[in-house]
């Protein structure tokens, strides 16, 4: 008994000093955590370097674009074929994939050598070789009947423009083809199957294996967002953010970015950790000065790298007792397979012996021991080094996440990675290590890379089909030039219609009459109240206007809510309530005995009598107060305030939020004639010559026209340009069939309009994985407001997705991608149609005034203008095309419609005191 622990004892202490020995020698191979850190630290560098466009050409590592732009979601189907070329063997596969989408994949494959006078002859011996093989195999398999889409896998460094055009940079993996460096692959490929004939074939997707894997792995785990290769030889990508890639053109999205890591080094940045065994690889390769990473990782090298150990150990005398056979002196005998057996956990030192003898040699146990630990320092140092680039693309992507910790998956591919007994828990540990930051799911590619160029392939024909359908919904929104001459020329239409006695009942712009004859001219004066009514806020101001002086206004208010069972009771509660208000405000103010001129702005139409009489023509806006409509709300305000009688107010004006915008637009701009709102709802006024208002008596001088044009369309004119969503948003409407151009143009319900496309979309699986939250049902939580935000130049797809989230709308990039394009349609078009109506009624004061040309100034107030980050643009973009013998000007209204409302009420004031003294 104590002989067998002696003889352990022995045994162990003879591996201990084995170990340390070897240890001794190879100490620069043996990487400490602080090192691994520095070197991923700098990939992360390079990453960067790659990804810039000034820096790319210099940048060791290319961060190749693949023009991947997403990982499968499990909706793919049909039939593909796929080609994986990059080693000594190539294969050729048939994928089908399920309709049902639930991870059924079938596939038929067979592999064909390349004979090495091809991998060392011309370009086009090689790509007859493989469409020969490819023709044998359809034919074989009985498959050529119907054209076939086909992705190619080819694992060599290449330059992508599209998804199916490679260049190729470099080869690799002792392939020495002459004539295809820096030639189209797909299109040598292409026009060799021309060659051959007979083969019905569509190649639509080229990609690396790395990409290959990630798809593949990708189609069972939709987390995958990276892709590793450690076999013959290594590399990693994984999914970038548009943003970030200057080579490519576009911010919208994620597209998988090749790394080509095996060239990390070749720039010098790793010459510290470099050995002398690793430069004579190097020395001795067809690529000297290149590749130098993956030389000191991969299987092409590794089996190698350890005979030269070997060999200058016994040239030491530290193994073989300094014997040295013909076969270790051979380069290539070692291989990277013998590593695999060598390190096996159990007969590992049995599989040393026999290795060794293979090559000539008669190795003790102690040799035995240190060459099983040699084996074990090269394997390690690779897996520490691939940990360590790992780390820096994990790293990356959770701070383009913004994330404080991730969950990804990586697929990982490679013989190295799935033959060798210890590599793959070797570079799980160190990862996990390296960033304890990110939980990562590590998947082995089961089918190979040749599958993900299928799954590349279907995921290409899926994004362009679904792209064709966006494209399609979005198109009905996308107006022409000669649909926007159109819409201005009906405008003008109904503009005329309206403002004539004989038409005016049935015209469905009402062009209602002000009684507003002039603009500020900066000689009013006095004190004011205002009153602006017109929508869920009512504001109660004081306005002080000094004598005689522009851009002297001074104003007090203060904001009421108007509840929505105000809004949709009676009309007395509704009155009442805006008494009420009044009364805070003056109690606030400590003005309840003073009897001020009062301005009332309230923006709904009104069918106007004179400057203080307006009956409501209809509520818009989401009011419903009963017993108003055809009423005058002047007398129903005057009649609430003598029910509350508390105080009494001199109510001298009645006007729209349109005319009170441009009355404080002229009162700093007396070019300012028209005014616009383009915010919870649209509306134009303008002043108009009072020969054309038949309406109203008298030919002299001009009035004010509130034209009301939210309703235009009512009469079914614009219904060529209207789509299904418009007629779900009106159906769905408090006032169905009316204000339909509002409808298309307002910030009340643009958001609405975007809901119901997102409904749709997600109804036909293009968005939110097919699913309809409860929240996505819900009317009007999809705010214009939303629009604004997620159309923002400034905003990342990150924040989108953010809003999205707030909306309970669980969204990938692509979904964000999507929905923004949505907005942009639906908002584009507001501001167009809005633009064609500016054109008719500027084009009709030009044509008014007799003028070749008119100079004018609008004056424009409301959220959708003011705080949507395109909407202003596009809309004088549109003006200036459809109106181009017009310059037009647009000022924001700073102090909203009440203080137009006072300065209406000292205009009118004015008036009525001019017309006496006529009189």
């Amino acid at each position: 008994m104590f002989a067998v622990h002696l003889l352990s004892f022995y045994f162990s202490k003879l591996q201990e000093d084995q170990i340390k020995k070897v240890d001794r020698f190879l100490y620069a191979m043996r990487l400490s955590e602080d090192q691994l850190k520095d070197i991923s630290a700098r990939f992360r560098l390079e990453m960067e370097k790659g990804l810039s466009s000034e820096s790319n050409a210099a940048a060791a590592v290319k961060m190749l674009p693949t023009h991947v732009y997403s990982t499968p979601d499990g909706s793919e189907k049909g039939e593909f074929l796929a080609l994986d070329l990059g080693g000594s063997k190539f294969k050729v596969l048939q994928v089908k994939v399920s309709e049902d989408g639930k991870g059924k994949v079938e596939m038929e494959s067979e592999t064909f050598p390349i004979p090495e006078e091809i991998v060392n002859g011309r370009g086009t011996e090689l790509f007859e070789h493989v469409a020969e093989s490819l023709k044998s195999f359809l034919q074989k398999h009985h498959i050529n009947h119907t054209r076939k889409p086909l992705g190619f896998t080819f694992s060599f460094p290449c330059a992508q423009s599209k998804i199916d055009e490679g260049v190729l940079l470099s080869w690799s993996k002792n392939f020495k083809v002459r004539g295809v460096q820096g030639t189209n692959v797909v299109q040598s490929l292409r026009k060799a199957i021309r060659k051959v004939g007979d083969l019905d074939v569509d190649v639509l997707a080229m990609v690396n294996d790395t990409v290959g894997a990630m798809m593949t792995c990708g189609y069972d785990d939709q987390n995958c967002e990276v892709g590793v290769i450690v076999g013959t030889g290594t590399n990693a990508c994984y999914m970038e953010e548009m943003r970030h890639i200057d080579l490519v053109e576009g911010d919208e999205g994620r597209m998988c970015i090749n790394t080509e890591l095996g060239a990390f080094g070749d720039d010098g940045v790793l010459d510290d950790f470099i050995t002398s065994f690793d430069r004579e690889i190097d020395a001795a390769s067809i690529n000297p000065g290149k590749q130098l990473f993956e030389k000191m990782v991969s299987g092409m090298y590794m089996g190698e790298l350890v005979r030269l150990i070997l060999l200058r150990m016994a040239k030491k005398g530290l193994l073989f007792r300094g014997q040295i056979s013909d076969a270790l002196r051979t380069k290539g005998t070692f291989h990277t397979n013998h590593m695999c057996l060598i390190e096996q956990y159990k007969s590992g030192l049995e599989n040393t012996k026999e290795i060794l003898e293979d090559l000539g040699l008669n190795p003790s146990d102690d040799d035995c021991i240190a060459v099983q630990h040699v084996c074990t320092i090269v394997s390690f140092r690779s897996a520490n080094l691939v940990a360590a680039a790992l780390a820096a693309i994990l790293t990356r992507i959770r701070e383009n996440k913004k994330l404080k910790t991730l969950r990804t998956t990586v697929g990982v591919d490679g013989t190295v990675y799935r033959t060798h007994p210890q590599y793959p828990k070797r570079l799980h540990k160190v990862v996990r290590h390296l960033v304890p930051d990110c939980h990562v799911r590590f998947v082995l590619s089961e089918s190979g890379s040749a599958k993900g160029a299928a799954m590349v392939t279907a995921v290409a024909q899926r994004l362009a089909s679904q792209r064709k359908e966006i494209d399609d919904t979005l198109a009905a929104f996308a107006l022409t030039s000669t649909q926007l001459q159109e819409v201005k020329q009906k405008m003008h239409v109904e503009l005329e219609r309206g403002l004539k006695k004989e038409t005016h009942p049935t015209a469905s712009v009402k062009m209602l009459p002000t009684y507003v004859y002039r603009t500020p001219d900066g000689t009013e004066r006095g004190k004011y109240l205002a009153l602006d009514l017109g929508g869920t806020n009512f504001r109660v101001l004081v306005v002080k206007i000094r004598t005689g002086m522009r851009n002297s206004v001074r104003m007090y208010n203060k904001i009421y809510a108007i509840p929505l069972e105000i809004m949709q009771g009676t009309g007395e509660e509704l009155f009442d309530h805006i008494v009420q208000c009044i009364s805070d405000f003056l109690d606030y103010m400590g003005m309840k005995n003073t009897r001020l001129p009062l301005g009332f702005t309230f923006s709904f139409p009104c069918n106007q009598t004179g400057i203080d009489k307006g009956d409501l023509v209809c509520w818009t806006k989401g009011f419903k107060a009963t017993d108003c409509e055809g009423y005058d709300v002047v007398d129903m305000l005057r009649e609430a305030i003598k029910r509350r009688n508390e105080f009494d107010l001199d109510i001298v004006a009645i006007v729209n939020d349109t005319v009170g915008t441009m009355m404080t637009c002229a009162y700093e701009d007396p070019k300012c004639q028209i005014g616009l709102i383009a915010g919870t709802g649209s509306n134009v006024c303008y002043m108009e010559e009072m020969k054309n208002i038949e309406i109203v008596e008298g030919d002299e001088g001009q009035m004010c026209v509130n034209t009301e044009w939210g309703g235009f369309g009512e009469n079914d004119n614009i219904e060529d340009i209207r789509t299904r969503y418009d007629r779900e948003v009106d159906s769905g409407s408090l006032n169905a069939g009316k204000q339909r151009f509002e409808k298309m143009t307002s910030g009340m319900y643009l958001g609405e309009i975007v809901r119901q496309i997102l409904i749709d979309l997600t109804k036909r699986g293009f968005l939110f994985r097919g699913r309809i939250t409860e929240r996505l049902k819900t009317k009007g939580i999809f705010e214009t407001k939303f629009l604004s935000q997620i159309e923002s130049d400034r905003l990342a797809l990150l924040q989108v997705r953010c809003i999205l989230q707030s909306l309970g709308l669980d969204s990938t990039c692509d979904d964000s991608i999507i929905v923004k394009e949505v907005c942009g349609a639906v908002s584009r078009r507001a501001a167009q149609l809005c633009g064609a109506g500016m054109a008719a009624i500027v084009d009709k004061i030009r044509e008014n005034r007799g003028l070749d040309r008119l100079d004018i100034t609008v004056g424009v107030d409301g959220t959708l203008y003011k705080l949507h980050p395109h909407f202003s643009t596009i809309l004088k973009e549109t003006v200036r095309e459809l109106a181009p013998n017009c310059k037009v000007d647009f000022i924001l209204s700073e102090d909203g419609s009440g203080k137009g409302a006072a300065l209406i009420t000292a205009v009118a004031r004015q008036h009525h005191v001019q017309k006496q003294e006529q009189n």
